[in-house]
């Protein structure tokens, strides 16, 4: 079993939060972190899961009733699929906030659902689970955001492999995958896991027609990682309407299956990408989906969007157990400088984190670093270029730019 590291601040959250939300694609892990809060003693209280046909079918029967048989103390798996126990949830808690505790899992954004966000304001604490972070692969916590938020700190050199590093990409996150002995029994698991979601979780948050649709749909959008997002050229391959393909795209979110990362725009006039980027939540799926293995050994080019995809989703699962706030952007200019990553902390500093698949860094990598630095001013902390050599460098021109080997990612 993984070790998951959001566990101690769910933790903390059950000692004074009356609900707690914890979210996640399928197969992410979220029933074996509640499993593992139990056995620690962390919880105790009854576990169900709607899944199961009867169960769900007294829940929608009688929402109250259903939870007031359940006890005070209860975990409730995948709640999306009955959204009608959020207002019954909340009269309980009203009655009883001290004495009461729940924790929620769903598999679908249950917050983007009508009603359910309001409902439960100032009462819930809520998690997401990613596939595995490395780090959760390798059992020890990594110190990269750590250090670079840090003022002092530095990263220190390390050992880099670019066969493991794609090793690595093509395993991906999910516990059952990752556990695979071989790529064809990884590839029959991808197989039956996006028939799974697309035709439950999806189905269970609209009845669309177009279902057959989305396998095509996620795949085309597989291809796009790493780039904005041209919804009306995937609408045209598609053959999809435009607003057909937005509402798609939102399930494939809702789902958690894509995630979109908003652009970073400063207060100045400029030529700016305003669209977001998509990243997929895994790249073992995002190598499935593209039918890529081997070849990405010797074709770094074509690598380049799958590490930027690993890289991206690596450190969006660390800020998931990070201290401090940081909310991820991208930066670009039409025909111009871009920077892949961009964290912004509450106080508006950024931190620029730019991804290059080469073993070598050239000044030129730094490009665009160096022109979110000159817009953001004394808003800029520090800029790295993550690359799949092994020594830490400086010297590109700021005291604040340095490359990084991506392997700092996991390191503790």
């Amino acid at each position: 079993m993984f070790t998951r590291f959001a566990n101690q601040s769910i933790a903390d959250a059950l000692k004074d939060t009356p609900v707690v939300l914890i979210t996640g694609a399928r197969q992410t892990g979220k029933s074996t972190l509640c499993r593992q809060l139990v056995k620690d003693g962390i919880f105790k209280g009854e576990s169900v899961t709607l899944d199961d046909p009867a169960t769900l079918a007294a829940a929608l029967a009688d929402p109250l009733g259903f939870l007031l048989d359940l006890g005070k103390h209860v975990i409730i798996d995948e709640v999306q699929r009955a959204p009608e126990l959020f207002l019954s949830i909340k009269k309980l808690i009203d009655e009883d906030r001290k004495g009461r505790r729940i924790i929620l899992t769903g598999s679908a954004d249950v917050m983007m659902l009508p009603k359910v966000a309001d409902s439960l304001a100032g009462r819930i604490e809520i998690y997401h689970l990613w596939p595995l972070a490395q780090s959760e692969i390798h059992g020890k916590p990594s110190g990269f955001l750590k250090t670079l938020v840090s003022k002092d700190a530095h990263f220190p050199s390390r050992k880099s492999n670019w066969e493991q590093i794609i090793q690595i990409i093509k395993a991906g996150g999910y516990p059952e995958a990752v556990q695979r002995e071989s790529e064809a029994r990884r590839a029959k698991w991808f197989e039956s896991y996006i028939i799974a979601v697309l035709q439950k979780d999806i189905r269970d948050l609209a009845n669309i027609e177009g279902l057959t649709q989305l396998p095509n749909i996620l795949q085309l959008i597989a291809t796009r990682v790493g780039s904005t997002i041209n919804l009306s050229d995937i609408a045209r391959l598609s053959g999809v309407k435009n607003t057909t393909l937005q509402r798609y795209t939102a399930l494939l979110e809702q789902v958690f299956l894509i995630l979109r990362i908003p652009a970073w725009t400063p207060n100045a006039e400029g030529q700016f990408v305003k669209s977001p980027k998509i990243v997929l939540n895994d790249t073992g799926l995002l190598c499935h989906l593209r039918g890529e293995g081997e070849s990405l050994i010797e074709n770094r080019t074509t690598a380049g969007s799958f590490l930027e995809n690993f890289v991206v989703m690596e450190i969006i699962k660390q800020l998931g157990w990070f201290d401090d706030f940081l909310k991820p952007y991208h930066f670009s200019i039409h025909k111009g400088a871009e920077v892949d990553l961009v964290l912004e902390n509450r106080k508006k500093q950024l931190y620029g984190i730019e991804i290059k698949s080469t073993a070598t860094v050239r000044e030129s990598d730094f490009r665009g670093l160096k022109r979110l630095a000159e817009l953001a001013g004394d808003k800029f902390q520090k800029g790295i270029v993550l690359y799949t050599g092994e020594q830490t460098l400086g010297g590109f021109g700021g005291k604040n730019l340095h490359a990084v080997p991506v392997s700092a990612l996991w390191a503790p």
